[in-house]
Order: structure tokens, then C-alpha cells, then sequence
């Protein structure tokens, strides 16, 4: 059943014409597919086109018209096959050939031979298929009547075991080839569905009622109807949306650009995204950038909430809890953030400021909870080196980083966490709870170590653990090594 017409974007018109897109031929020919609804009612208006696929409630007793017309259609098939086994074993003259198949009824389904069993309802199918099930060499098939049901079951005669197994596999692919023309579109809709594997989506409510519509059934009337139904074919549905609300309070976030760029803002979360082919980048930043972009998204945010992206590839019927609590959630109103961001807090946000690393101080040790504004007002009023201009900036959970807009005030923040000098009691309190600080040399020893699979809070610890090793080997190097200049060597009988 075709549909004429489709929902697309206007910025992917030019690249389907490209890639050769013929709207004209889908105009005038459409897209076929069916939904799963139609499909169902049109199996029902056409009939079944395999026995398997036939079924009809058993009778418990036979009345005397099935017994007769059982045993008559019984006995025809016998001497059915009794005649095409005996014309095998010997020849006759053609004219007489052509007049028994015409005194039997028989046919020939490819180079088999085959009978016709005509039919005038269901109860008569099933009693001429539980018949053919007691002649092991004879494949049943039927014959829809063009309005609809069944007009007849083909008896197919096989010359062996072998024979009857390549007939029947045979059927089966006609039939699913059969069953890929009615669903046509929708065949990609129920591979997803039948891998089971956890969907991704930005804006999941939108994408997943248009798929519903269209190539499952119509719409339910409520919210919690569609969202029982659309769980047994796509069980586990994951939303970007509702990921990045489980973040904080963000507003003016709701596409996938401005999420990655602000995810990119506050949270360190350094992500290798390869793509095949480099030779078709070109091809893939038109037709499938909204993909790149959503598998971007979705592995900083993995990244930021701790869920591990291997329990995805471990039970696709049982996820984790860590993922199953943030699955399925689909939320009918706006998809914008509603909360405000601290607005006192501004560092890369709509005006840049150039920045030099040497004004710049990784803070982590922190506890879970903190937003930037918090800890700026914390740090305000803390030590007279935040009595100027500063900024804070969350990294992740943990960690922060601090800018100094007054030149050397970093360093001497460094000296002032090194030497233990006062600060103010909540800000003692944190040091004591495990509040570390280092320079961005700190942070460039942990992008050449590598030290991405753990939080950036573990990896500054073992920057400076590192840093603190080599310092040390460094040292005893020097203690014993001795540089031997003979120019600047004094001669005792020289003097």
C-alpha cells in the first residue's frame, strides 16, 4: 500500500537530489509500506498464503458431510499418486498422458506434478490439510480466491526427502519475500524492533508517535495507552532530552547543538567518536550529522551520569539500574529546561574572554551538589585573594576550575593551599574533607598520561602523584651525577 506522501526537512531536500532521489517517481508511484494494523487487516481481507499460517479451531467431532468429503478427497489423492507413479515407470503415448491429467485433475507446480483440491470453506481446508499430513511426499500449498480466503489447496507430489525439503524451503522464501513487499519502509522499523537493543533519541515523544502512526497502528487515545504499546516493540527507549535534565537546571538547551556545546562549557567529558570511510566525511556531515551529533551527546552524557556503556552490550532484556531509571521516560510537555543558569556565573557563555593558562586553577575534592554559584560566593569571602575578579566553573560533579582575572593571584592561591594559611571555617572544612588544587600543568600532565577513564578528580591525583615521582627521580639523579669540566678544573701545582 503506498503512501504519497512523507515528512522531510527542507535542509535534506538538496542532498537527497544529489544523491538521486526521484520525487518524481515518489509522486506518482509513493513509498510502499504498510503498518502492522493494515497488515494484519489486509492478511484477514486476502486470507493466508501458508498452511503454516492457517489456522482454524479444531472440530471436536466430524459430521457425516466432513467424513464423506474427507475420505472422497482422500481416495482421489491416492490414486493420484498411484497414476503419476506409475506413468514414471512407463511410457505412453502422449495423447493418452494428456487425457489422464485431464481425468485426474493434475497439474505441474514447476517441474512437480500437483493436484487441485477445490474448497468451499475454512472447515474444508482444514480437513484436506489434516488429510494430506498421512502422504508423507505430498507438500500442501494454497490457492486465495481473489476476494479474499481460500479457493483451493494444491497438492504437490515430491520425489523424495531431499526433494520435499528443498520445496518447502522454497515456499518459505516466497513467502517471506512476500511478507518484505507488504511491509516494505517498515522493514527497517521491525529490524530495531526485533534486535531489542536500546533505542537513542533527541525529543523521543515527537520521533516515536510519528513512527507509531505510521508504521505501527493509530494513535492510542492517551498518553499512558501509547506508552504501554510502544514498549513491547521498542522496550528500552533512552531520551537526550531527559538525560540532560538529570544534569541540573539548564535553560535555552533544547537541540543537540547547543546541548553539546553547553556540556562542552561545564563538565570534562573528553569523548573519540571514529567514523568510517574518511574519504565520504563530506557525505556524512550532510545525510548523517543529526546521528553523529545524538551518539556525541548521548556518550558525554554516559560520561558525566557514570553509567558505563558496556551494560549495553551485555542483556539487552535486562539493563542496569543505572540505565533502566532514566529509560522510557516520555514527557508530553515542552522539551525546553525550564530553571535558570546561575547568572553570575559567566565564562564561555555568549561573550568570550581570552584567558591565559597561568590564571587558571583546578579545584576537585568538591561534594556532589555544588553548582558554580555556590562555590563562588563560598570562595568570595574566604581569603583576600578572591577579593578580586574571579570566575568558577564546574568541570563535572567534583571538580572545578577557577579563573583569575588579576595576573599572579593563581599562583599565590596555589602557595596559600600548599602552606595550610588560613582560610575561612567552611573553606577549612572542605580542605580537611580532601579539597585539592593544581595549575593547568597539572592538567596538561593528564592529557599526556592519558588518564581518561577515570573522573579528572582520580587523574589530577595521579598527575601529581606522577609529577611528585619524577621530581623525586630527578633529585637523586642529580645527587649522583657530577658534571667534569676540565677547563674549570684547578691544578694545585699550579699555584
Amino acid at each position: 500500500m503506498p503512501s504519497y506522501s512523507f515528512s522531510c526537512q527542507s535542509s535534506y531536500l538538496a542532498s537527497m537530489a544529489r544523491e538521486g532521489f526521484d520525487f518524481n517517481a515518489c509522486i506518482y508511484d509513493g513509498i510502499s509500506y504498510l503498518s502492522r494494523a493494515q497488515e494484519l487487516a489486509a492478511a484477514d481481507r486476502i486470507g493466508p498464503s501458508s498452511t503454516s499460517s492457517f489456522v482454524v479451531p479444531s472440530s471436536s467431532t466430524n459430521s457425516v458431510a466432513d467424513s464423506v468429503f474427507r475420505e472422497s478427497t482422500k481416495s482421489r489423492v491416492r490414486h493420484w499418486i498411484n497414476a503419476c507413479k506409475d506413468s514414471n515407470k512407463k511410457t505412453e503415448d502422449v495423447l493418452i498422458s494428456v487425457l489422464r491429467k485431464l481425468v485426474s485433475g493434475s497439474e505441474v507446480y514447476g517441474s512437480r506434478p500437483c493436484l487441485i483440491i477445490s474448497v468451499c470453506s475454512e472447515r474444508q481446508v482444514q480437513l484436506v490439510l489434516e488429510m494430506l499430513k498421512e502422504f508423507v511426499d505430498v507438500v500442501p500449498i494454497l490457492v486465495p480466491a481473489r476476494g479474499g480466503g481460500i479457493q483451493a489447496v494444491r497438492a504437490v507430489l515430491t520425489s523424495s526427502e531431499e526433494d520435499k525439503n528443498l520445496l518447502e524451503k522454497e515456499l518459505q522464501d516466497m513467502e517471506e519475500e512476500r511478507n518484505k513487499r507488504v511491509r516494505g519502509f517498515r522493514e527497517v522499523i521491525d529490524l530495531i524492533s526485533a534486535s531489542q537493543k536500546p533505542v537513542v533519541a533527541h525529543n523521543s515523544l515527537s520521533d516515536f508517535t510519528f513512527i507509531y502512526s505510521k508504521f505501527l497502528a493509530p494513535l492510542p487515545s492517551t498518553i499512558n495507552e501509547f506508552r504501554s504499546s510502544l514498549l513491547l516493540v521498542f522496550p528500552h527507549v533512552l531520551d537526550v532530552n531527559h538525560l540532560m535534565k538529570e544534569i541540573g537546571p539548564v535553560e535555552k538547551v533544547n537541540n543537540l547543538p547547543a546541548s553539546i556545546s553547553y556540556l562542552r562549557r561545564k563538565f570534562f567529558a573528553p569523548i573519540d567518536m571514529e567514523v568510517s570511510h574518511r574519504a565520504e566525511a563530506d557525505k556524512v556531515q550532510i545525510h548523517g550529522r543529526n546521528v553523529l551529533q545524538i551518539s556525541e551527546l548521548f556518550a558525554k552524557l554516559c560520561s558525566v551520569l557514570k553509567i558505563n556503556p558496556e551494560t549495553f552490550e551485555e542483556d539487552y532484556n535486562h539493563l542496569s539500574s543505572a540505565i533502566q531509571c532514566h529509560a522510557n521516560k516520555f514527557n508530553p510537555s515542552s522539551t525546553r529546561f525550564g530553571d535558570p543558569i546561575d547568572e553570575d556565573v559567566r565564562i564561555w557563555n555568549k561573550n568570550s574572554r581570552r584567558i591565559n593558562i597561568d590564571n587558571l586553577v583546578f579545584l576537585w575534592g568538591l561534594e556532589g551538589g555544588i553548582s558554580a554559584g555556590m562555590l563562588k560566593a563560598l570562595l568570595h569571602d574566604s581569603h583576600e585573594v578572591f577579593s578580586k575578579e574571579f570566575d568558577v566553573q564546574m568541570v563535572d560533579k567534583n571538580c572545578a576550575v577557577i579563573v583569575f582575572w588579576t595576573p599572579g593571584f593563581s599562583e599565590r592561591f596555589l602557595r596559600i593551599m600548599d602552606s595550610g594559611e588560613i582560610f575561612s571555617e567552611s573553606l577549612k572544612d572542605m580542605i580537611s574533607k580532601g579539597l585539592a588544587a593544581a595549575s593547568y600543568k597539572t592538567y596538561k600532565s593528564v592529557c599526556k598520561l592519558g588518564l581518561w577513564e577515570v573522573d579528572l578528580a582520580d587523574a589530577l591525583d595521579k598527575a601529581l602523584e606522577e609529577t611528585e615521582r619524577l621530581t623525586e627521580a630527578k633529585s637523586e639523579e642529580d645527587l649522583s651525577v657530577i658534571n667534569w669540566n676540565n677547563d674549570k678544573m684547578i691544578n694545585l701545582d699550579d699555584l
